[in-house]
C-alpha cells in the first residue's frame, strides 16, 4: 500500500492531538488522552496514537477490546452494540455496550489515577461511529451476517479494520469486503489469531520448504455439534424482546424470525441465517493454517467432493452437527475437513508429516521440530501478538499477518463445503472466476438475499 496512506493518517492523528481540546469541545468527541496522563511519560508520540471504536461488544468483541486496551498506542474512544446489556454470551455471562463502556472507562480511570473517566461514547448504530472523524480504526466483532456491510462502509470511511473470523457469511460478501479494503487502501486484520503462533508458523514453514517431501494431503479436524455456549439453548420458543435490545437491527439483512434467547448472543452461530455452524466458525482457523502451509492463500480448490453432513431437526438451530468433505487442488493436494478428524492440522508428505494445533506441534521425523531456516528458505510473516500486529501495520502500512483476501479464500472453502452438503453433490469450482462450473443452483447459494432496507454496498 502507498506510503501516502501512512502520511495522511499520521497527519490527521497529529492534528487531532494538537487541537484535541478545541475540536473535542466543538464536535462533542471525547478528549484524546495525552500519553503523560496515562502514565506513559510521553513514550507514545501523538502521531502514533490510534483511536479505536469497537463494533460488537458481546462475546469476542469485549475480549478483543481488552487486548487493545493493553496497547498503550491505542485509545478506545467508542463502543457500539445493538444490545444495551444482556445475558446469553459465553457461559451465559452479561455483555453489551453499557458493560463495554464501563470496562473502558474503568481502565482509563486506573491509568490516569482518577476515580472516574468519561472519554468513551456508546452507540447503538455502527454508522454513527463510522461517521466520526476522530476514529482511526475499528474492530468488527458482530455475528457473521453483520460483517460485510460494516466492513465495506468502514473502508469507505477511511477506517482501518480488525474483523473477527469467519470473514463472511457468503462468498459474495467476502469478495465485496476484500475489494473494498483494496480499493480504499485500508489495513485489515482478520481475527484468525493462529497465524500469530510460533507453532503454526513453524509447521507451515516446514511444509513450504519441502521438509516433509512432496505434500500429498492435509487434514483439518474441527469441532462438531451445537454446544449451548450461551446457556440459553432451552429457550427457543418466541419471547418478548428484552428492553434495550434492538432485535430488528440485530437481524439486519437476515430474514425475519421471532425473537428467542437461543437465537442470539454467542449461540447465533448455530442458525444458518447468521452463520455456518462449527464448519465456518472453526473454518477461519484450521483451514486457514492449511492454506498458509500449502501456499494457496490467493486461490482455492478446483473441486469439492464426497460431502456429507448431519442436520438434526431443531426449531432454531439448523447448522450441521457432523460434516465431511474433500477439497482437491490443481497441485494434486487434497484437503479433508471434518469433525471426525484429529483436532488441528495434519500435513502429510512423501517423506514425513507435521501436526499442529493450539496445544502442540508434532512431526515425523522428530528432528523436524528443531529445524532451522536460512535466508534462502520461504519465511512466513512473524507475529507474536495478533492485536499488536494490527496496530503495528496501521502505523507502518505494512501488510498484517492475516489479510482480508487470504481470509476470504479460506472461508470460501467452508462455504463451498456447506453448499455441497446441502445439495448432496460434488462441485467443480473455478477459483479465478469464483463460480461453480455449470451449476446454476450452487451459484445461487454463493450469495443470500438481503432483507429490506439493507443492501451490500457496491
Amino acid at each position: 500500500m502507498k506510503d501516502s496512506s501512512h502520511s495522511e493518517g499520521s497527519s490527521r492523528r497529529s492534528f487531532l492531538s494538537r487541537s484535541a481540546g478545541a475540536s473535542a469541545a466543538l464536535l462533542g468527541f471525547p478528549h484524546i488522552i495525552p500519553s503523560t496522563a496515562l502514565g506513559l511519560n510521553g513514550a507514545v508520540a501523538p502521531s502514533d496514537r490510534i483511536t479505536m471504536g469497537i463494533i460488537g461488544t458481546g462475546n469476542q468483541g469485549t475480549n478483543d477490546m481488552r487486548n487493545f486496551l493493553r496497547d498503550d498506542r491505542v485509545q478506545v474512544v467508542a463502543v457500539c452494540d445493538v444490545n444495551r446489556k444482556g445475558a446469553g454470551y459465553w457461559n451465559g455471562r452479561v455483555a453489551g455496550r453499557d458493560p463495554a463502556k464501563e470496562i473502558v472507562e474503568a481502565h482509563y480511570a486506573g491509568k490516569t489515577g482518577k476515580d472516574a473517566f468519561e472519554g468513551c461514547t456508546s452507540h447503538r448504530d455502527f454508522r454513527e461511529l463510522l461517521d466520526r472523524s476522530d476514529i482511526d480504526a475499528v474492530e468488527i466483532a458482530t455475528p457473521d451476517h453483520w460483517h460485510a456491510i460494516p466492513t465495506v462502509l468502514a473502508a469507505k470511511a477511511g477506517k482501518d479494520i480488525y474483523c473477527q473470523k469467519p470473514l463472511s457469511l457468503t462468498v459474495t460478501e467476502g469478495r465485496a469486503m476484500s475489494d473494498a479494503v483494496a480499493r480504499y487502501q485500508r489495513m485489515f486484520q482478520t481475527g484468525s489469531q493462529q497465524r500469530s503462533s510460533r507453532n503454526f508458523r513453524h509447521g507451515c514453514e516446514l511444509v513450504r520448504n519441502g521438509r516433509i517431501g512432496k505434500l500429498l494431503e492435509v487434514e483439518c479436524g474441527l469441532p462438531g455439534g451445537r454446544p449451548d455456549i450461551g446457556r440459553n439453548g432451552d429457550r427457543k420458543a418466541p419471547e418478548p424482546v428484552p428492553a434495550g435490545f434492538d432485535y430488528d437491527f440485530w437481524l439486519g439483512p437476515a430474514p425475519y424470525a421471532p425473537y428467542s434467547p437461543a437465537r442470539v448472543g454467542v449461540n447465533f452461530r448455530w442458525t444458518y441465517d447468521y452463520s455456518g455452524g462449527q464448519l465456518t466458525d472453526w473454518g477461519g482457523h484450521h483451514p486457514d493454517i492449511a492454506q498458509w502451509g500449502m501456499g494457496t492463500t490467493h486461490t482455492g480448490p478446483v473441486r469439492i467432493k464426497n460431502a456429507s453432513g448431519v442436520w438434526p431437526e431443531d426449531p432454531v438451530w439448523n447448522t450441521a452437527t457432523e460434516y465431511y468433505f474433500e477439497a482437491d487442488y490443481r497441485n494434486g493436494v487434497t484437503m479433508k475437513i471434518s469433525n471426525k478428524l484429529r483436532g488441528g492440522v495434519t500435513f502429510k508428505g512423501s517423506d514425513g508429516w507435521v501436526f499442529v494445533n493450539r496445544g502442540a506441534i508434532d512431526a515425523h521425523p522428530k528432528s523436524l521440530l528443531d529445524e532451522q531456516f536460512g535466508d534462502q528458505d520461504v519465511r512466513l510473516p512473524v507475529s507474536e501478538n495478533h492485536f499488536r500486529n494490527f496496530i503495528d501495520c496501521v502505523l507502518s502500512r505494512d501488510a498484517p499477518v492475516a489479510p482480508v483476501e487470504q481470509a476470504h479464500r479460506t472461508i470460501t472453502i467452508c462455504h463451498l463445503g456447506n453448499i455441497a452438503m446441502l445439495l448432496g453433490r460434488d462441485l467443480t469450482w473455478d477459483p479465478e472466476r469464483e463460480q461453480v462450473v455449470n451449476d446454476h443452483v450452487a451459484n445461487s447459494l454463493l450469495n443470500r438475499p438481503y432483507r429490506a432496507p439493507w443492501v451490500l454496498p457496491s
